[in-house]
């Protein structure tokens, strides 16, 4: 069943989520609602053409910090000085890179005028963060999310050069600042990586557990 969402700042129990994880429908992208969505495992993801879909999969696909695969490929471009690492310098560059950054399998972004503007406010409340990959002057990489207490949720990243929103999310898992980095879509690179899929209970355990 896929709940149909008012004025009033309520969400439906996540477990009653459908098969593909579609819970509710409607709704706004005011920071309260987004918030306490993330606070219960919840996120939006639609686009420009369909109303706001909120979404809770059965399943999560995370990744934690000791579980990091690094190859050594990897290691030799994390050596080489070859980036620069910033957070938080330039949140709307990165989200406006991130929507407008082709994708293999896709037609059009699921980052809209609306989507943009409410992270931006959320940033600016500073629970939305962005890590900034550069070279010379030149912004490359990077990738953006909510933090909910020690947890990270990641919404999207973009590469304009081999391996810079790698550097991205390697860059954030070590920063020590969070237990989890909550993938939300499947990737072989990210799994690569090691992230894993784990269940619905056992992702909002983690957050519960990671909350301050």
């Amino acid at each position: 069943m896929i709940f149909r969402l008012d004025e009033r700042l309520i969400f439906p129990d996540p477990a009653l989520a459908e098969p593909d994880g579609l819970l509710a429908v409607g709704g706004d992208l005011s920071a309260g609602r987004l918030l306490l969505a993330y606070d219960e495992g919840i996120f939006p993801w639609y686009s420009d053409d369909s109303p706001i879909l909120w979404f809770s999969p059965h399943e999560r696909f995370v990744l934690f910090p000791t579980e990091l695969n690094i190859s050594s490929s990897m290691r030799r471009v994390l050596n080489s000085n070859r980036f620069k690492v910033t957070v938080d310098t330039c949140f709307a560059d990165v989200i406006e890179a991130c929507s407008a950054v082709p994708r293999k399998g896709q037609d059009g972004t699921w980052i809209t005028a609306d989507m943009k503007a409410a992270y931006i406010n959320l940033h600016q409340l500073g629970h939305a963060h962005s890590i900034e990959i550069w070279q010379g002057n030149d912004l490359v990489g990077g990738m953006y999310g909510v933090a909910v207490g020690g947890v990270f949720c990641g919404e999207s990243m973009f590469s304009k050069v081999s391996n810079a929103s790698k550097v991205a999310l390697i860059s954030l898992i070590q920063s020590g600042k969070y237990k989890l980095l909550d993938c939300q879509a499947h990737s072989d690179h990210l799994e690569s990586m090691g992230a894993r899929m784990i269940s619905h209970i056992e992702y909002i355990e983690i957050l519960r557990a990671n909350r301050y």
